[in-house]
């Protein structure tokens, strides 16, 4: 009880402590009572890049309702210690475009915090802070003359509140920058309440993570809809515990008729984890000499389900999820464009970003994704089901390709392949793999259902696994760094700021734990041995 109370007393004594941080060109300080984590530099990093590109290369212009180029305005809503608008402020290289940058937070504790990071970094002509609910804010800026360019929303948890007063306050052409840290409810640890903040029920799957992209997504676009707003995925990188989006909001409501196009649900089998995706609607063309997108398009919904009551690979129930977007998630050109500005950063510009290597090693992989393919498999994952060695990626890779499927991994899982092969070949592969390297007794898969009915289907495809000259990927050549290691130890969202962790208290209860009771085992074992009577 004692060790109990001085560890509580330690905790909340350092409550109040101030440090100061220093990231990019800006030096704050941060208070416990106000929001910081460290983890998301690689966060704050990326978005500066993102962002130099879109206001480099004026993306804007392409909306048919410019907005005023006198007042171009960035705002972010939940802005806590006022870093990422700082950061933003000095690092900036096209920054040009941006006239006022808002820095607000509800907490009138931040904003105290905010105006003196601000004035300490010589920012307080440039930056504005704003002690509102962010909500409010972004409505009372509705009307065109004073839209926002760009909106950044990084809050605590889900941003799903934020969604329908931002894609009204942003620009025609707008960039809407989004960070949603619920990850374990968008991966379908609670698919229920993925479905009341999002509409959408998630399925935990193994392509999870892209599949909380492609949520995040779908309810941006259902609150762009509404308002004759369609959006256009930029960038969309699932990394540590969170999916950052990267999303223009264009006006147009002939072209928000195409969202049930883009939309669709996952039929997800619950034995071998094949997967099925079934869009919504369908858009024909109809009069290709029309401009009018209501005549020159015939609109019908689809047909379906696409999958039987049962999978006809192994016999198991399935589950639906969605609706989801299944459109890309990224926008090819944009991709190229924030590749040609990190070789300009790299050779030439003054802009140093500590977290440079993970960004050109995810944006390299992220190049290479299959745009037009939604979701992913997990070899490994497939490997387990069926109780087999997995194949080297080359090998996968190869056979794919030599079936005349393309292939790609996912900048989201290590072990990840996208293809546009059917669920028939890739099993086809795996069945081959498993009869040409012996890696499994089929006969010892007696009562394992799964497996059992797998592998002992015909192979209906032609497969070979001879090296394919294209079968490794070029950020895998060059050496980029693909996939990162744990940023820091006990990493994580974090908690609340003002709120006592208690992960960390019962991490500090429980150090040396294991030692503790190696040594009292010895001294029983020490103790007993000495009580013992002589043979």
């Amino acid at each position: 009880m004692l060790h109990r109370t001085k560890l509580m007393t330690r905790l909340i004594s350092s409550m109040s402590k101030v440090n100061q941080i220093k990231e990019g060109k800006a030096s704050i300080n941060c208070s416990t009572e106000v929001f910081y984590n460290p983890v998301q530099e690689f966060n704050r990093d990326l978005s500066l890049v993102i962002l130099d590109t879109y206001l480099k290369n004026k993306l804007w212009e392409k909306g048919t309702k410019k907005p005023v180029e006198t007042n171009f305005k960035l705002c972010e809503a939940l802005s806590a210690t006022g870093l990422r608008s700082i950061r933003y402020a000095l690092e900036l290289e096209n920054k040009d475009p941006i006239k006022t940058f808002i820095a607000n937070d509800l907490s009138m504790k931040a904003v105290e915090l905010m105006n003196e990071n601000i004035k300490s970094n010589g920012c307080d002509k440039l930056i504005k802070t704003t002690n509102e609910d962010a909500c409010l804010l972004l409505y009372k800026c509705r009307d065109h003359s004073d839209k926002f360019l760009v909106i950044d929303i990084d809050p605590y948890g889900s941003a799903a509140p934020f969604f329908d007063a931002s894609v009204q306050a942003l620009a025609d052409g707008g960039l809407l920058m989004i960070t949603c840290t619920d990850v374990a409810i968008l991966c379908g640890n609670a698919s229920e309440t993925c479905f009341a903040k999002y509409g959408s029920m998630s399925l935990r799957t193994e392509s999870c993570h892209e599949m909380a992209l492609r949520i995040v997504l779908h309810a941006v676009n259902s609150s762009a809809a509404r308002y004759g707003r369609y959006i256009v995925p930029l960038l969309s990188v699932s990394v540590d515990f969170y999916v950052r989006l990267f999303v223009q909001i264009f006006y147009g409501p002939g072209y928000a008729k195409m969202s049930a196009s883009k939309t669709g649900m996952v039929f997800h089998c619950n034995g071998c984890e094949s997967f099925t995706t079934q869009k919504l609607g369908n858009v024909t063309l109809k009069n290709a000499k029309s401009t009018n997108v209501a005549s020159r398009y015939k609109f019908t919904p689809c047909t379906g389900p696409p999958v039987a009551d049962r999978c006809k690979f192994c016999d198991h129930h399935h589950t639906i999820g969605g609706p989801v977007w299944l459109d890309s998630i990224h926008d090819e050109q944009f991709v190229k464009l924030v590749k040609e500005r990190l070789n300009e950063i790299e050779n030439t510009s003054s802009m140093k970003l500590q977290t440079f290597k993970r960004i050109k090693g995810i944006v390299e992989v992220v190049s290479e994704e299959l745009l037009d393919v939604p979701l992913y498999y997990g070899c490994d994952q497939i490997c387990r089901t069926i109780n087999c060695i997995p194949p080297k990626s080359e090998i996968l890779r190869s056979a794919l390709l030599n079936c005349g499927y393309r292939v790609s991994a996912s900048h989201a899982h290590r072990s990840s392949f996208k293809t546009d092969a059917p669920n028939q070949v890739i099993w086809d592969i795996f069945r081959m793999w498993v009869k040409t390297r012996g890696t499994v007794d089929i006969e010892k898969l007696a009562g394992k259902s799964v497996a059992e009915k797998i592998l002992k289907a015909p192979v209906l495809s032609n497969i070979s696994f001879e090296i394919h000259p294209d079968s490794q990927p070029l950020s895998r050549e060059k050496k980029f760094l693909r996939y990162q290691p744990n940023p820091l130890p006990f990493w994580g969202p974090k908690c609340r700021p003002g709120e006592i962790n208690l992960e960390d208290e019962k991490r500090i209860k429980n150090q040396g734990k294991k030692k503790k009771k190696l040594e009292n085992d010895e001294t029983q074992s020490v103790e007993q041995t000495s009580q013992s009577p002589s043979s």
